[in-house]
């Protein structure tokens, strides 16, 4: 695997041959590109590790609560300083 950030080690007195076999001109190119794109998109999608019933039903259930306290807390905090500012400014 390369690095994003790599040297250059190609010779600079060379010029680059000019490449006459363009494959992206070529009305062949796109269905290509499609299937290679929807070939990698299986790969990755084999390479997820989908949770079990019970794994997905009790992080839902996790996330639930967790949401729902959230939500009390920030109301219990909101109705507080709606009351301190209202003992402030009256």
């Amino acid at each position: 695997m390369t690095s994003p950030i790599s040297e250059d080690t190609t010779d600079s007195s060379e010029s680059p041959a000019e490449d006459t076999t363009n494959s992206s001109d070529s009305p062949e190119a796109e269905p290509t590109r499609q299937s290679g794109f929807l070939a990698a998109t299986y790969e990755e999608l084999s390479l997820v590790v989908w949770p079990s019933r019970q794994q997905l039903f009790s992080e839902s259930i996790a996330v639930i609560l967790m949401v729902s306290l959230s939500a009390a807390f920030i109301a219990a905090v909101s109705r507080f300083y709606s009351w301190a500012s209202s003992q402030i400014f009256v």
